[in-house]
């Protein structure tokens, strides 16, 4: 997740799919392809939310503006509220053998990720609202989350032999920092553009959307990693 590592195959990756864009427009504006009918394998919770989402459960699937935000401030919360339901039922369950489940010695363990999806939330936290400059952390917080936001063998070494709601916990407690921030500010400062940034000219909205769609990308591997946990059954996805 470090900003100067992830600008080349950005471009590498926009340069690469460009050709693809008109065949698959047409299938991306087909919901049935992305969404099955509802079941009892739907990705949505029936009941209470997982522990890190917000307050606004009963218009989870309305993406805009939310009471006690600015509005773009409050659009952009509804998709990290939405990404975070989702990635959390996802995780629903499992058992700390399986959160530490490693699939090979270039892998990362599910709760591995889950810590540094809180890691990620604080990292951004501190330098969007705090103005550290990226990598200049304090200490503490470089301790509490340095090795998470890293991941790798140092992670594969060190996290594991935690529960389900370690890992939450985190997450909760970083996203409620964030929030309570979030309702500090109005949209010119999430519209502020910072020139120096590794991708070139980046605003808070485009730094907190990447924390939002990095957030799916984890969602995947932790999909494909509970598919691959010993005796576990086929799906559909």
């Amino acid at each position: 997740m470090k900003p100067a590592n992830t600008f080349s195959s950005r471009r590498h990756f926009l340069r690469t799919t460009a050709g693809l864009a008109t065949g698959l427009t047409s299938l991306s504006l087909l919901p049935s392809l992305a969404f099955s009918a509802p079941s009892s394998s739907s990705p949505f919770p029936s009941g209470p939310l997982p522990a890190g989402t917000t307050p606004f459960a009963d218009d989870l699937n309305i993406i805009g503006p939310k009471e006690g935000y600015s509005p773009q401030i409050g659009t952009l919360v509804s998709m990290m509220t939405w990404m975070r339901t989702i990635m959390l039922y996802s995780s629903k369950g499992m058992t700390t053998e399986q959160l530490d489940f490693l699939l090979d010695d270039k892998a990362n363990t599910v709760g591995s990720m889950l810590f540094h999806l809180a890691a990620t939330d604080a990292f951004y936290h501190e330098h969007t609202f705090n103005g550290t400059e990226w990598g200049k952390w304090d200490k503490s917080l470089q301790d509490k989350f340095g090795v998470a936001m890293a991941l790798g063998d140092p992670a594969r070494k060190q996290i594991k032999g935690h529960n389900l709601d370690f890992y939450t916990s985190l997450m909760q407690e970083t996203r409620e920092r964030t929030l309570a921030e979030f309702r500090k500010r109005d949209d010119k400062w999430l519209l502020t553009v910072d020139q120096k940034w590794p991708w070139g000219p980046t605003n808070n909205y485009c730094k907190w959307f990447h924390v939002c769609e990095h957030e799916s990308n984890h969602n995947g591997q932790i999909k494909f990693l509970k598919s691959r946990l010993p005796g576990a059954k086929a799906t559909n996805e």
